[in-house]
């Protein structure tokens, strides 16, 4: 499932893929590969990237369920 919460966040913040990727320690590719859907971050990638971003974990990465 794409994380279009995270690009949004990503993009209000002005931040690239890559600036991101810098900011937490990984590649760039892995910041494409969660937006995408490709990959499962770990909860320790997870909270940097909401520290970055200044969001909530539930913000950017809680799976709403129907």
């Amino acid at each position: 499932m794409k994380n279009l919460r995270l690009k949004s966040a990503r993009a209000a913040k002005d931040l690239s893929q890559q600036a991101l990727a810098d900011a937490v320690g990984v590649s760039r590719q892995t910041i494409n590969a969660i937006e995408k859907g490709d990959y499962n971050p770990t909860i320790r990638l997870c909270i940097a990237i909401c520290k970055v971003l200044d969001r909530t974990l539930d913000e950017l990465f809680w799976e709403e369920t129907e």
